[in-house]
């Protein structure tokens, strides 16, 4: 894979669980993909689509901030369920910022997503590289992987994050007690394992102290096989043990299931996909406190997997 990269190009892989049907539909409907697309906290106004080569798709994405940003994306290749291939970011007065190309392939019933980023030059790649990070671009994936389980019923947070370290190496970041400590918790927080049995039927306490105080945490893990998979349920509780609420947050629920998975994306490229979903009962209260939390989740999570590209390199 490596040898077939160019210094001009950027290159994002996402699997969706879901078919191919479906994630095309999501991406290709008006009013579907106004559910998802851009960073978290955009929302999207398409004005027109005519999803063809040749066609356009005119929208304005809406910023958090209230700035409106035009859009005019325009179509050289339409393969239906396959390929689809377009220029980026232009509008009516400026150029595409860069050409994508997006090819779908279902394997096992599951989406595979291959998109690259074709930009100007190696160092205006890495200037948009460093940009997209800044501003939260990948949460649009993560976006239309929630909006994929919602069509099926089921709320999910979901984050990913790419780390230049190879998959070993990240697994042990998260199955080691000693490393998880040094990057586990938002930024300026500091955790202290005293049990750490992160194996299938093992369990952890920890505690982390930060701006919010100290606060304990256990775990129960469900699933541990290296070096792809990490399954566990998670819930806060005192010095003893014992599962509380959280401190800070009395209608957040009280038990949550993470779902790690790590994928190789070259030798030293690694894939970290996280999944937090409400684990056991839940009354609306707790969901709807979840289900409206997820920005703030991105925002945490960020900063620990900031952390942890740090540690990596170290």
């Amino acid at each position: 894979m490596a040898a077939n990269r160019k210094p001009n190009e950027l290159y994002i892989n996402r699997v969706f669980d879901a078919p191919v049907k479906l994630v095309w539909e999501a991406w290709t409907d008006p009013q579907r993909v106004g559910q998802w697309w851009g960073p978290r906290g955009f929302t999207l106004t398409t004005h027109s689509k005519n999803l063809r080569p040749g066609g356009t798709w005119v929208y304005t994405m809406h910023g958090p901030d209230g700035i409106d940003y035009p859009n005019i994306t325009t179509y050289f290749e339409v393969r239906q369920y396959e390929r689809l291939v377009y220029d980026h970011g232009a509008s009516a007065n400026t150029p595409p910022l860069f050409r994508m190309t997006v090819n779908f392939r279902e394997v096992k019933g599951k989406t595979r997503l291959e998109m690259t980023m074709a930009l100007a030059t190696a160092e205006v790649a890495q200037e948009t590289k460093k940009f997209i990070k800044k501003v939260g671009g990948d949460s649009t994936w993560d976006r239309l992987a929630e909006y994929l389980y919602e069509s099926e019923g089921k709320d999910k947070f979901v984050i990913n994050r790419t780390f230049e370290a190879p998959i070993d190496l990240v697994f042990e970041m998260w199955a080691k007690p000693e490393h998880l400590a040094q990057w586990m918790g938002p930024t300026g927080s500091v955790t202290k394992f005293f049990r750490g049995d992160i194996k299938s039927g093992g369990s952890s306490f920890w505690c982390m102290e930060g701006a919010h105080g100290v606060m304990y945490g256990r775990a129960a893990y469900l699933e541990v096989v290296k070096p792809n998979r990490i399954v566990y349920t998670q819930s806060f509780c005192d010095e003893n043990k014992k599962i509380i609420r959280h401190p800070m947050a009395p209608t957040w629920p009280q038990t949550m299931l993470t779902t790690v998975e790590l994928a190789s994306e070259d030798d030293n490229i690694t894939r970290a996909t996280v999944t937090w979903e409400v684990f056991g009962d839940a009354n609306d209260v707790e969901r709807r406190t979840f289900h409206d939390a997820k920005n703030g989740m991105t925002h945490g999570w960020s900063g620990s997997f900031d952390k942890l590209d740090n540690y990596l390199a170290k």
